[in-house]
């Protein structure tokens, strides 16, 4: 097989775009893609305004309707995913079999990794415009809440997948930090319980848009935080599901190693919070070992080697001259 050829761009503008759309130590912003089916309820059409209006600016819309099946062939999506530089797509779709469908697709290098079909209840939709009260800002981080035993499931089911996607879906930017002042609404996504005597009916999941209001408390400090429905209102039904091929998600979910901090060897932090360290030492030769020059320690002056007798030195009752010290030795 031939080796594939770089195509080198050719102004700085290309290779600015090129540059952009290389994987990146710290991931862009998530743009989001709103697309619509061949044929698309007048539901659809308010639940993607709606979202649309949550998720701005990094958000692209199309009013151009597509012959896109994303279970069967999702080439198309790839393609717009590409081509947009969107790693997250909703596809609306309706039809007899499938009413009212909302698709939420994430991408992975542009290719599709995983998918779930949500299908909007109509009886109980409120739109935006529906709830007369304020509206938050533009561009705003939400607070995002999920409630309910399914969607903390040990094992993967259709309901972790949904919170994972919503979860990325309107999560926002990443930031290191937020002022207070801006946490303006929140997002509440809650599960109903399942049900033993139906089993053929899945718990279904309930979208809750609420503003967040603080008003001062007399003789305290802490202000009170109320909550007000702003609306969209939504009501889901868990459709069909596409997870992740195993080998796609490790990739996605690899980091890289610059990203990690790097901890140092032997250090640890005890129960107590201190800073412990951990020393490691060579093998000690106690013979080179130098002790403490001590009198108690010395030689009696009554034994003396055979070795500190010097040559020329008298055997009997004479002087020893050792380094400038005299030693007398006393024969008894």
């Amino acid at each position: 097989m031939l080796p594939i050829r770089e195509i080198k761009p050719k102004n700085a503008r290309t290779k600015r775009f090129v540059d952009n759309k290389a994987p990146q130590q710290t991931e862009n912003p998530r743009t989001t893609l709103f697309l619509k089916y061949t044929t698309c309820s007048e539901v659809l059409h308010l639940v993607l305004n709606d979202i649309y209006a949550l998720k701005r600016p990094l958000a692209i819309k199309f009013s151009k309707k597509n012959n896109i099946h994303p279970f069967e062939d999702p080439s198309s999506l790839e393609f717009f995913s590409e081509k947009n530089d969107a790693s997250l797509m909703v596809f609306a779709s309706h039809s007899k079999k499938r009413p009212h469908c909302l698709n939420l697709v994430r991408f992975f290098g542009y290719k599709v990794l995983d998918m779930i079909e949500l299908s909007v209840i109509p009886e109980t939709m409120r739109t935006l415009s529906q709830f007369k009260n304020e509206k938050t800002a533009t561009g705003l981080k939400p607070l995002l809440s999920f409630s309910g035993s399914a969607f903390d499931s040990p094992t993967a089911n259709a309901y972790t997948l949904a919170k994972s996607v919503l979860l990325e879906l309107f999560k926002g930017p990443d930031v290191a930090e937020i002022d207070v002042e801006g946490l303006q609404y929140m997002l509440h996504f809650s599960v109903d319980e399942e049900d033993d005597s139906s089993s053929d009916s899945k718990p279904q999941i309930h979208l809750r848009s609420y503003l967040l209001k603080t008003k001062k408390v007399p003789n305290s400090n802490l202000p009170r935080v109320e909550v007000e429905e702003m609306g969209p209102r939504i009501d889901f039904r868990v459709g069909r599901i596409q997870e992740a091929d195993p080998d796609m998600m490790k990739e996605a979910m690899r980091k890289p190693k610059t990203s990690e901090a790097r901890t140092k060897k032997n250090i640890d932090t005890d129960v107590i919070g201190d800073k412990v360290g951990r020393i490691h030492l060579g093998k000690q030769d106690l013979k080179t070992l130098q002790t403490r020059k001590m009198k108690g320690l010395k030689r009696s002056r009554d034994v003396v080697d055979g070795d500190e007798t010097m040559e020329g030195a008298e055997e009997e009752g004479g002087e020893l001259e050792l380094g400038g010290e005299k030693r007398v030795r006393v024969e008894v």
